[in-house]
């Protein structure tokens, strides 16, 4: 007589193997939990409340990487269309856009309640975008005498076109660098692109394989069949070329919603900036509305300036911008020339430069993917701000900070997102944490 197991054997699994599962909610990064025989598959390309038949990619010892082949259970969300999931910022490309942000709204939620230890107990809100043509940066890799996007976890080129992230006019430009860089015998492997909100200003960096003594004349030709205000390039050499002027730039005023009156933000195209159009002054407005109208102002990690510079735009004070990288530095630099007497820019590590001391003052902090190192963390509690405004565009990071700062004596006052990258998983999200 064969004995049953009081328990079902767990089905082993290895790549290749197909299952059928039941998709229950999001997670950071773009895939959806399941479970199959008490293990946990992430699944790529479905959404919660589905069933869909998976193929294994890869296992880990409690989780296990899935891709759909199959739905056997149809979501009234799923959307068909000839964009390629895989092709750089797609992933949810698939899923009708009120429920993406909806998705958003959760991924921000359970970060907070699973990694932060913060149950947020409300739906946390998040602003749609409008979905083509919003990018006003974009790095394409070149192989081949084509420009594209790399597919997820490949080095292989797809068709940035079909994405609809850029407007037709940037792509052209695009495309029409390459082409006279090749007419110079100059070979890209990557060209970055930054336009301005109008998109009526555009500039690129080239990163060349080779060097060339006619690299100059090559980039002057490339910046007019493109019509770029200027280009830089940098070769094996590491030396840095230019051609024309190399910088693009928005008013103050929209930048800042209406709150400023004049001025401008310029930055290189190396330089880092937020990447959506239609939401950047929302961005802005919402982060201007949250710091006071007296007292000190430490923006760490301030980049070209967009915090520090609209907040000296809209009448704010005693004002310390932070950037330690040197192009970003350079451009703060200058965009904060015209309020000298009430910005003080700082180039260097953040972790060097906090030994400000600002009781009731306000901390801006924009950090890069990864968060607030420990060491930044410390000195951020030690300056005693009264308020601190943290924006990330990583969830799981801002949550695993958020539980730092409470920890510290602070309170959650405000929490907010921003679809800054439609048909990705990614969002950016705005916190407000007060004292005491």
């Amino acid at each position: 007589m064969t004995c049953m197991p009081d328990h079902p054997i767990e089905m082993s699994l290895s790549p290749g193997h197909e299952i059928e599962v039941a998709v229950e909610k999001p997670a950071a990064g773009g895939r959806m939990i399941a479970r199959h025989d008490g293990r946990v598959i992430l699944v790529l390309g479905a959404i919660p409340g589905e069933r869909v038949v998976a193929s294994v990619e890869r296992v880990e010892k409690r989780l296990a990487f899935a891709v759909v082949t199959r739905v056997t259970s149809r979501s009234a969300d799923r959307r068909e269309g000839a964009i390629e999931p895989l092709c750089g910022g797609c992933l949810f490309a698939h899923i009708a856009y009120p429920r993406q942000v909806a998705l958003k709204g959760e991924i921000i939620g359970d970060a907070f309640a699973r990694i932060g230890r913060v149950p947020l107990g409300r739906a946390v809100g998040v602003l749609a975008s409008q979905e083509h043509g919003y990018r006003m940066r974009a790095r394409f890799h070149v192989s081949n005498g084509r420009a594209g996007f790399f597919r997820e976890g490949t080095h292989e080129l797809c068709d940035a076109g079909v994405t609809g992230q850029l407007t037709p006019a940037a792509l052209h430009a695009v495309e029409a660098c390459r082409a006279a860089l090749a007419d110079a015998a100059c070979d890209p492997s990557s060209i970055e692109l930054s336009e301005n909100i109008a998109g009526d200003q555009r500039s690129m960096h080239v990163e060349l394989r080779n060097g060339s003594p006619a690299v100059s004349d090559a980039l002057r030709a490339a910046a007019g069949a493109a019509g770029l205000t200027g280009c830089t390039a940098r070769g094996g050499d590491g030396h840095l070329v230019w051609a024309g002027d190399p910088v693009v730039s928005d008013p103050l005023a929209v930048l800042a919603s209406g709150r400023a009156t004049s001025g401008q933000l310029g930055r290189h195209p190396a330089s880092f900036f937020q990447a959506n159009r239609y939401l950047l002054p929302d961005l802005v407005r919402c982060v201007i509305d949250r710091v006071p109208a007296e007292g000190d102002v430490l923006d760490l990690y301030a980049g070209v300036g967009l915090f520090s510079v609209a907040l000296a735009a809209t009448g704010r004070e005693r004002i310390i911008a932070v950037e330690g990288d040197p192009m970003s530095g350079a451009d703060l630099r200058r965009n904060a020339a015209p309020f000298a007497n009430t910005v003080r820019v700082v180039l260097g590590r953040v972790e060097d430069a906090l030994s400000e001391r600002l009781p009731g003052g306000t901390i801006v902090v924009d950090p890069p993917r990864t968060g607030i190192s420990r060491e930044a963390m410390a000195a951020i509690t030690h300056a005693e701000a009264g308020r601190i405004i943290y924006i990330s565009c990583d969830p799981p990071t801002m949550a695993r900070d958020a539980r730092r700062l409470l920890d510290a004596g602070y309170r959650l006052g405000s929490l907010e997102g921003f679809d800054l990258f439609p048909n990705t998983p990614h969002v950016e999200v705005v916190g407000t944490f007060e004292k005491g």
